[in-house]
């Protein structure tokens, strides 16, 4: 059994390994750099693409979008508040792999629209420069979706503290049982109002919108670059569908965090919890680690933040 459960640890060894060369041996600021140059390369590859559509040449579509991608691909690949808030939630909570990469693919997606919104309102409406644009998105955006994610990491983290103390309170009745009796009464258990199934379908549009709206708040900025360009060229078309591919390029790397959270918890955190000898205790380690998973959110959201100053 030892052995066994040794065995269960291993992929979370093995991330926690991961996450330690990141924050305490300087991976993050190599994986920052490597993004960095990536996305410097890019947005001056991007910006003769836009001039080569606007004198129209062949296939300058074709390769603006291609280049869009991949300059999504290189912004996420660095230290995101995307990839923390995805991959928390997803090792916090008990999540269907599709469901969750749903949402990181709507995260990023939503990003580009509000790059395009505020483009449109800044640029367009107010007639802001790009500094000005660019200044809130790096400034004000950023730290306000920083705050966003670490407030919800404290929300996964309180979640997770309301079950241990209900575990605590209630050990002689689990609500989540199925009744064995002959009839279908039950005082304690049974309200009038909405049923389980519309509850449970309740919790997670609202979890949906909750992660979605974190994570959009703070626009792309090669998205903001590439529409404020675009938009002076008279190509405003081509700059939204650039933008909503490196939309895409992003959510590449977001559903690849949140299909890995997925395995994590499934291939090591729900087998040790199911090896554990009793319902109770399987029951709190799953609250432990949903009240983990959110205080690491918490902690690295902030962390992040203080980076800004």
């Amino acid at each position: 059994m030892p052995a066994r459960r040794v065995i269960l640890a291993l992929p979370l060894v093995l991330v926690l390994g991961v996450a330690a060369w990141l924050w305490l041996g300087g991976g993050l600021d190599s994986v920052a750099r490597w993004a960095a140059e990536g996305q410097r390369d890019a947005q001056n590859a991007l910006a003769r693409t836009l001039r080569a559509l606007r004198q129209g040449e062949a296939g300058a579509v074709a390769g603006l979008l291609g280049l869009c991608f991949l300059y999504g691909v290189f912004h996420a690949a660095g230290p995101g508040h995307g990839k923390i808030l995805i991959g928390g939630y997803g090792v916090g909570r008990q999540v269907a792999a599709a469901r969750l990469a749903g949402l990181a693919l709507a995260s990023s997606l939503a990003q580009s629209a509000t790059a395009v919104l505020l483009v449109l309102a800044g640029i367009g409406a107010l007639q802001w420069t790009r500094t000005q644009v660019t200044g809130l998105a790096d400034g004000t955006l950023n730290l306000l979706s920083y705050v966003a994610i670490a407030l919800v990491g404290l929300w996964l983290a309180a979640r997770g503290l309301r079950s241990l103390w209900r575990l605590r309170s209630r050990p002689g009745h689990d609500h989540d049982h199925d009744h064995g009796h002959g009839h279908h009464h039950c005082d304690t258990c049974h309200a009038h109002g909405p049923t389980p199934e519309e509850a449970a379908r309740t919790r997670s549009l609202r979890d949906a919108l909750v992660l979605i709206g974190a994570v959009a708040i703070r626009p792309c900025t090669g998205a903001l670059f590439l529409l404020i360009v675009a938009w002076r060229m008279q190509l405003l078309a081509a700059g939204i569908a650039g933008a909503f591919a490196m939309g895409l390029g992003v959510a590449t790397v977001t559903v690849a965090a949140a299909l890995a959270s997925v395995w994590l918890r499934r291939s090591s955190l729900d087998r040790i919890r199911a090896a554990l000898p009793d319902a109770a205790m399987a029951a709190r380690a799953g609250a432990l680690t949903e009240l983990a998973a959110g205080l690491l959110v918490f902690a690295l959201a902030l962390s992040m933040a203080a980076r800004l100053g």
